[in-house]
């Protein structure tokens, strides 16, 4: 079994030499097996070992044993010690999560903690290939995708191993026994209430009795085919969401041609994507919510609007915007800022700055190609009277742009050019008291642009933050 465990060491580069490895050990037989072969190892990669154990304040006095147990292994082996204790049960209430969930958040917390401490280095878990066979049936089971079905991953990101994950629960225990080495059993493992233990206890030995005696090894064979479909995903979108998602904090935004003319499964991915970084994680997403999604790009209409956990998802005319629930919410919408002459602005909820100053007209004339570019205004400042402002665009605004023929309302405006409904909320306009001087990409006001004879001249323009 040690060079089984090795091989996989040296399959995945689990270990880099000279590292300071943290052993996560419940006291269970799989992390007590762990902690004994990477011992026996550890010479291999010159690694400092310490033992990990965390608390979840669920057992009462069980769990204090099993603390203690590990307290006990730890300075048998002569290594340092590690307990932290968490409330488990009162995350539980915080997070909505049931017990499972937030035991496990507990311990990724635990172990990232010590990790981005630069306390250790890497920290390994007791997962064993037994383990990953009960995770892909439990998400097989609940709907899950190829995501899903790679199961536990050998290596994390972050800095977590699993050197058990090709040795199966029988033989961990077995190599316990025929060593002579104890362990703890916890209780918690024989309740029904927990779906992965019935898994454990039995769907799978019915399965494997009635329908494959190989099932544990066929179901880590799927975790593994799961995880290359991934790594290829990984790196195909790495190259292709630059292209297609556009970030704009804290949401994400998709372009609807753009995604009906990928193939199905590109779409798919990309829109998961996207999902994962509006929200920060993929927690209670499923097929049917990233389906839902799909189908809004596919509306005749131009408009929709879906929900989803964690986010709201809004089409309107060529764009899909995923952002989270309060990204719309009416305090962060409207604003109303005093535009000095000259002067600057930042604009709230923007990227860009409105900026002005008054110039001589022969400036104009060198860049009359700017009169109607929307994003740069040329006024009569001797026609403009009061103080300047900017303002979001407000349903009702209307103005004759020095672009067309007669006034018409900013909704038709952003109609004609297409402008998302997000995009519309916090449009900025220029004016002097209920008169509207001047609109982002719509221009100066007819009646109000700076003729060749007009002096001096008021020049507004944006530019970026």
């Amino acid at each position: 079994m040690l060079e089984r465990v090795a091989n996989t060491i040296r399959h995945y580069s689990m270990f880099q030499r000279c590292q300071r490895v943290g052993v996560a050990v419940s006291g269970g037989a799989d992390s007590v097996c762990l902690l004994h072969i990477l011992r026996e190892l550890a010479p291999r990669w010159n690694l400092q070992l310490a033992v990990l154990h965390l608390d979840h304040q669920l057992r009462g006095e069980e769990a204090r044993q099993d603390a203690a147990f590990v307290r006990d292994l730890a300075v048998s082996l002569g290594l340092p010690f590690e307990l932290r204790e968490a409330c488990v049960a009162a995350l539980c209430q915080e997070t909505g999560d049931n017990l499972e969930q937030a035991s496990r958040a507990a311990r990724l917390d635990f172990f990232r903690s010590l990790i981005e401490a630069r306390t250790v280095d890497r920290v390994a878990t007791g997962h064993t290939r037994s383990d990953q066979a009960e995770t892909v049936l439990f998400r097989f089971l609940r709907g899950a995708g190829t995501a899903g079905l790679s199961g536990i991953r050998p290596v994390t990101g972050e800095g977590i191993v699993r050197p058990l994950l090709e040795i199966e629960r029988a033989e961990v225990e077995q190599y316990l026994r025929e060593r002579g080495i104890p362990w703890r059993t916890d209780s918690s493992n024989d309740s029904q209430i927990f779906a992965r233990n019935r898994i454990r206890h039995a769907l799978l030995p019915q399965l494997a009795r009635d329908w494959n005696p190989s099932l544990i090894e066929t179901l880590a064979h799927t975790a593994d085919w799961a995880q290359g479909e991934e790594a290829y995903w990984d790196t195909e979108l790495a190259r292709l969401a630059p292209a297609h998602l556009k970030l704009e904090p804290p949401a994400v935004l998709l372009r609807v041609d753009a995604l009906a003319g990928l193939p199905l499964a590109v779409a798919r991915r990309l829109v998961r994507r996207a999902v994962e970084q509006a929200k920060g994680d993929l927690r209670g997403i499923g097929f049917e919510h990233l389906a839902g999604i799909l189908e809004l790009t596919s509306s005749d209409c131009g408009h929709g609007r879906l929900q989803i956990p964690g986010l709201d998802i809004f089409r309107s005319l060529d764009w899909l915007r995923i952002a989270p629930p309060a990204a719309d919410n009416l305090e962060n919408r409207n604003y109303c800022i005093p535009l000095p002459v000259p002067g600057a602005v930042r604009l709230p909820c923007q990227s860009f700055v409105i900026r002005t100053e008054l110039i001589e007209n022969t400036r104009v004339t060198q860049a009359r190609a700017d009169v109607y570019n929307g994003c740069v205004g040329y006024l009569d400042w001797n026609r403009i009277s009061g103080p300047l402002e900017v303002r979001n665009w407000r349903p009702g605004d209307q103005y004759q742009p020095a672009s067309r023929a007669a006034p018409d309302k900013i909704k038709i405006l952003f109609q004609e050019a297409r402008i998302p409904l997000w995009e519309r909320r916090h449009w900025p306009v220029v004016t002097a008291g209920e008169l509207i001087l001047w609109a982002r990409c719509f221009g100066s006001a007819a009646g109000l642009a700076a003729g060749r004879d007009a002096s001096p001249v008021l020049h507004i323009w944006e530019t970026a933050a």
